[in-house]
C-alpha cells in the first residue's frame, strides 16, 4: 500500500503507541543526560513527546524513523536547557519557612537589640545620653532636662537630631 493511500492515524492514539513504546528508554536517556534528576527528565521527556504529537503526521509515515527522531528530539531540548542556563541567572529557590523566625521569637530580639546596641555606640555622647533616658527610661524631657542638666528645648532638639543620626547609623550598618 501507498503512504499516501494510508488510512490517517488519530493523534492521540498514536502517541499513545510511541508513548508505550519508546517512553521507557527514552526517559531513560534523558536521566542520564540530567545527571539523574527525575523532574528534568519527565519535564524533557513530556516536551520530547508533545513534540512528537505536533509532527504526528510526519512521523506516523515513517514508523522504524519515530525512535530515532525522539532521541534527536530529546537530546536537543536537553542543549537548548543548558545554554538557557547559561543566559538566564540562577533560579532561587524560596525561602525555608522553617527556619524564618517567629514574630515573639527571643533570638531576634536579642540580634535587634544587639544591633541598636551598637548604633548607639556609634553616636555622639550628648545624643546618646537624650535617646537613653528617653526611650530606655521612659522618661518625659522635663525630667531628662533636669537629670542632664540642659534646657528641655535642648533635649527636644538632641532627640530629633539623634534619631536620624541613629536611623544613618543603622542603614550604614546594613550595607
Amino acid at each position: 500500500m501507498d503512504v499516501r493511500e494510508q488510512v490517517p492515524i488519530d493523534g492521540d492514539a498514536w502517541l499513545r503507541s510511541v508513548q508505550a513504546e519508546h517512553g521507557p528508554a527514552v526517559y531513560r536517556y534523558l536521566s542520564g543526560l540530567t545527571l539523574g534528576d527525575r523532574a528534568a527528565a519527565e519535564d524533557l521527556l513530556q516536551e520530547t513527546l508533545l513534540r512528537a504529537w505536533r509532527h504526528h503526521p510526519m512521523l506516523s509515515r515513517d514508523p522504524a524513523g519515530v525512535r530515532a527522531w525522539l532521541f534527536r528530539v530529546a537530546r536537543n531540548l536537553v542543549i537548548d536547557v543548558g545554554r538557557a542556563r547559561r543566559i538566564r541567572p540562577p533560579e532561587m529557590s524560596p525561602p525555608d519557612l522553617a527556619q524564618v523566625p517567629a514574630a515573639g521569637d527571643a533570638m531576634e530580639r536579642v540580634l535587634t537589640a544587639d544591633v541598636v546596641r551598637e548604633a548607639l555606640r556609634r553616636l555622639s555622647p550628648a545624643h546618646r545620653a537624650v535617646l537613653v533616658e528617653l526611650y530606655f527610661t521612659e522618661s518625659q524631657a522635663v525630667d531628662v532636662a533636669a537629670r542632664l542638666g540642659v534646657p528641655e528645648g535642648t533635649v527636644k532638639s538632641r532627640a530629633h537630631y539623634a534619631l536620624r543620626a541613629l536611623r544613618d547609623v543603622m542603614k550604614a550598618m546594613e550595607s
